[in-house]
């Protein structure tokens, strides 16, 4: 399927050089993605995992190949386990070992502590989220409502966009961070909450493409040239869990 800039494309070059300008023209699309995406907010950068804490959010409720640090104390702290380990485990284990989804009394030192907490608090020293007591009868709960909304949209019309206006029907051209993005956001179950603003046509869309991406065989897309294989063993791990 092409996108609405492949059809302007094709009415204004002739068809003898269609497919060269096409290749060349996908080629800087995907640059200044990339671009776009280092450059959309200067003042505020989010890991993965925060945007995807953040897209499960709603704005009027309360609810490896290198082991060099990363900066990300979370991030730090994964790596830190999956070096010390010896033999090596799979991805499907460290998932469920890391979020806490199986319990091995031999391995529990490997589950990271109050994750969703420790993000929500990155993000409230980021600016996006705030902290609250909020009062339940018979006890207080900490609560994290979301305060910069301009930052949650800006995040929610980037994934939009990846698969309205910018879909080219092919991962492997997809930016690699909005890829695992998207992953991450359907095995999280937050997607539904990214495209529950859009029209009702475009909403089907949306979720059709979604669901086209994350229904690929994640043993033959990770195989592919260019790939990384790290975005597909986390769709297969999720898949079967």
């Amino acid at each position: 399927m092409t996108t609405l800039t492949h059809r302007a494309r094709r009415m204004e070059v002739g068809k003898n050089s269609e497919k060269k300008v096409e290749s060349e023209e996908d080629t800087n699309q995907d640059r200044s993605s990339d671009n776009e995406d280092s450059g959309d907010s200067k003042d505020i950068r989010l890991t993965l995992m925060e945007e995807v804490l953040l897209l499960g959010l709603k704005d009027k409720e309360v609810l490896l190949k290198s082991d060099s640090p990363t900066g990300d104390v979370l991030l730090d702290e994964t790596l830190k386990h999956i070096k010390a380990t010896e033999p090596t485990e799979t991805v499907q284990t460290w998932i469920e070992l890391l979020t806490g989804e199986t319990w091995n009394p031999f391995k529990l030192q490997y589950q990271l502590r109050n994750v969703r907490e420790r993000i929500a608090k990155n993000l409230v020293e980021k600016g996006i989220l705030t902290t609250e007591k909020q009062n339940f009868l018979l006890f207080d709960m900490t609560t994290h409502p979301v305060t910069n909304t301009t930052e949650k949209q800006r995040l929610v019309k980037k994934i939009q966009d990846s698969v309205l206006e910018r879909w080219v029907n092919d991962p492997q051209r997809m930016d690699k961070r909005t890829l695992a993005l998207l992953v991450l956001a359907h095995s999280s179950d937050v997607l539904e909450n990214v495209f529950s603003s859009l029209t009702d046509d475009k909403y089907d869309v949306a979720m059709n493409r979604a669901k086209d991406l994350v229904e690929l065989d994640p043993e033959v897309e990770g195989t592919k040239h260019s790939a990384t294989e790290m975005i597909w063993a986390v769709l297969a791990a999720f898949n079967k869990s």
